[in-house]
């Protein structure tokens, strides 16, 4: 029989709805039940996309002798870490306290019925190995603890919460707090990222190793930093060059488990590659680079291809497993490629692709990476041998799809594929990118609140900052795509809505839940940039850029308050806080703003050219003869030619009526001329 998980949302719920324990999501009745009961709750938190939480699963959960003891001694829950990022905040924090070690997924934390984690770890095996009990002693030593020693949890569980409550910064906990913003921070960040800085295969550490696209924005935005570009550029090409990125269908995976980017884990998350869809196509930009050219666009057909619903909306990810193993689909034998392709393809692609060098997954199979240069008069060879392996590859059985729509993630994936849009002047990616938007206004958007996801018209949960800020940034990069009046309003709507139930009025900054969301232990207020950006620094960038655009100087405030907050924590510590610092940058020195106004058909072209600089530092919006209601900083006059207003603060230079002007201004202004 399917256990209470059968109606949610979450496709890593569903997956588990028919073990035979006793799941629950997380809800009022879960909790009140632990209470009512007196029983330690097992909380388990995972997505869908992720190995070792299969593996777990396989293990225990499918297990019926293991099943009995959890449903025994616990109430058990099941959270998507991905529809409650507020929940996997929280006990990812407290597990870190408890255990001193790293957390990850899955996370197994044991509760009191009030919810504060006694005890926790993240995978165990079924019997014991990898120096780990097994998970039926785990448990039945936990609720031995949990009977007998219940002064001890109490005490430990006052301290943790506590030690959660410490990490909220606050501006009276920070005396030593500057009166004044500098570039020191920007300075030392930088300095550390070049002390970790792979000066061969680019990125930053060692293995497993991650792509951080906060960091290599950070440094490929810096126009006046060539080295610090350049450091960028190298981690964009070996990336490119590496197995985590797919070489056959597009997209980038999560990590690469090696220092060189040869094997990743395989999973394709949407999240990661909105942001490097945009970087590439910057580093285009800047360089022309073939290399960056066809990622971009070998991306954004995965995109569209595989992971845009029919009514518009992104789905959440790939799965890294099929058929029970990890990479299957994606790897190859030898005696396969040579079968698929001619003779002259096979030696093209061999050199290409390593495969006339030695297997470098398991043992037998080859996961494809660029090792060769590609002449240039073998480049139509190597396009049909790539379109040969993938056409055989789909027809493999293709890894699960979680296909959930979760607003803060469709939000960076519209924010980077109209900034490509707007690069590559692709007009069918921009209709992608608003369609997706289109999908959250239509489904998403209900009576003036944001909800956080959606899945077979079903859509619930409030947002988080992350789903207000993303949106918010997103929103902006779609107006310089192509400027709507209806986009501005809505940018508004959701500051507004930051400003009045995210923010902490009186010691700045932004709270990741609504002031009005479910009680929880602990409210986190994070600054420090993950896998994705810090909500914190996203608001305040955002918010920066929507005060030029409509000169409500409330936006500016706050984003300035969330930056006075913080100073203290990236003065200490700038590693780490990248999106805050890259708000502070645009703090001390605003981009510029740039009003096109004329005839649409020569403000197209006008446009198209101020894309190609890539400047990160313009802010542009184009505005066709015709448009009403704008507000005072945009209601430039119309004209029967095309004018550039360029403005910096509250001051604008004189109308531009040529295009080598503007340009020559441009450039002059970001030289420091």
């Amino acid at each position: 029989m399917p256990n209470r998980l059968a109606d949610e949302t979450s496709p890593y719920l569903q997956q588990h709805a028919d073990n035979p324990v006793d799941w629950r999501p997380w809800n009022a009745a879960a909790l009140a039940l632990a209470q009512q009961e007196n029983k330690p709750i097992l909380l388990s938190i995972g997505y869908s996309a992720c190995h070792w939480c299969h593996v777990m699963a396989h293990e225990s959960f499918e297990d019926p002798a293991v099943a009995a003891v959890m449903n025994e001694l616990f109430v058990n829950i099941k959270v998507d870490r991905e529809e409650r990022p507020d929940l996997d905040q929280i006990y990812q924090t407290a597990h870190h306290m408890l255990t001193q070690r790293s957390g990850g997924w899955p996370l197994t934390m044991f509760l009191t019925p009030s919810g504060v984690p006694f005890y926790g770890g993240t995978y165990f095996p079924k019997s014991q190995r990898y120096g780990l009990p097994s998970f039926s002693d785990i448990l039945q030593r936990v609720a031995q603890t949990y009977r007998e020693r219940q002064d001890d949890i109490k005490n430990q569980s006052a301290s943790l919460l506590q030690a959660l409550d410490s990490t909220v910064p606050t501006r009276r906990q920070q005396p030593e707090l500057a009166a004044d913003f500098n570039n020191q921070p920007l300075t030392q960040l930088r300095e550390q990222l070049a002390e970790a800085f792979d000066t061969r295969f680019g990125g930053f550490g060692g293995a497993p190793k991650f792509p951080h696209p906060t960091d290599l924005a950070f440094l490929l935005r810096r126009a006046d930093d060539p080295v610090g570009r350049e450091m960028a550029l190298t981690t964009l090409r070996r990336m490119a060059e590496g197995g985590i990125y797919d070489q056959i269908g597009g997209g980038f995976c999560r990590y690469s488990v090696d220092a060189v980017w040869s094997i990743p884990h395989f999973e394709k998350m949407l999240y990661g590659n909105g942001p490097l869809i945009s970087l590439y196509a910057d580093a285009w930009a800047l360089t022309k680079e073939a290399l960056f050219k066809d990622v971009t666009e070998q991306t954004a057909d995965w995109l569209l291809r595989e992971m845009q619903s029919p009514t518009g909306g992104y789905y959440s990810s790939l799965d890294a497993d099929s058929e029970g193993e990890e990479g299957k689909f994606y790897v190859w034998d030898r005696a396969q490629v040579q079968h698929l392709l001619s003779a002259e393809e096979y030696a093209v692609a061999a050199r290409r692709w390593g495969l006339n060098g030695t297997p470098n997954f398991e043992g037998t199979h080859w996961h494809l990476r660029i090792t060769g240069a590609l002449p240039a008069d073998q480049a139509g060879l190597l396009h049909s041998a790539r379109a040969k392996l993938f056409a055989a590859r789909e027809q493999r059985i293709r890894p699960g799809r979680d296909d959930k729509i979760l607003t803060s993630w469709n939000a960076l994936m519209i924010e980077g594929l109209a900034h490509a849009a707007r690069i590559f002047d692709r007009g069918d990616w921009l209709v992608s990118a608003r369609n997706a938007l289109n999908f959250i206004r239509r489904e998403l958007w209900r009576g003036g609140r944001l909800l956080a996801t959606c899945k077979d018209g079903r859509s619930h949960l409030d947002a988080y900052l992350d789903d207000h800020a993303f949106l918010l940034s997103a929103l902006l990069e779609l107006m310089q795509a192509k400027f709507r009046s209806e986009d501005l309003q809505f940018a508004c709507a959701l500051a507004n809505d930051l400003l009045d139930h995210f923010e902490d009025k009186s010691q700045g900054g932004f709270f990741f839940t609504r002031h009005d969301h479910e009680v929880l232990i602990h409210r986190p207020k994070p600054g420090h940039d993950n896998a994705t950006p810090a909500g914190n620094g996203v608001a305040a960038h955002a918010l920066q850029r929507l005060s030029l655009l409509t000169g409500d100087l409330r936006y500016a405030e706050a984003a300035e308050r969330t930056l006075r907050l913080y100073q203290p924590q990236f003065v200490r510590q700038p590693g780490g806080f990248t999106t805050l610092l890259s708000a502070l940058a645009e703090w001390l020195k605003p981009p510029r703003l740039v009003i096109l106004r004329g005839p649409a058909d020569e403000i197209a072209a006008w446009q198209s050219q101020l894309a190609g600089l890539a400047r990160p530092d313009v802010l542009a919006v184009s505005l066709p003869n015709g448009f009403a209601g704008l507000p005072a900083t945009l209601d430039k006059p119309a004209s029967d030619q095309v004018n550039a207003w360029v403005c910096s603060g509250v001051t604008c230079l004189a109308p531009i009526a040529n295009w080598p002007d503007l340009q020559r201004i441009l450039l002059e202004q970001a030289s420091g001329n």
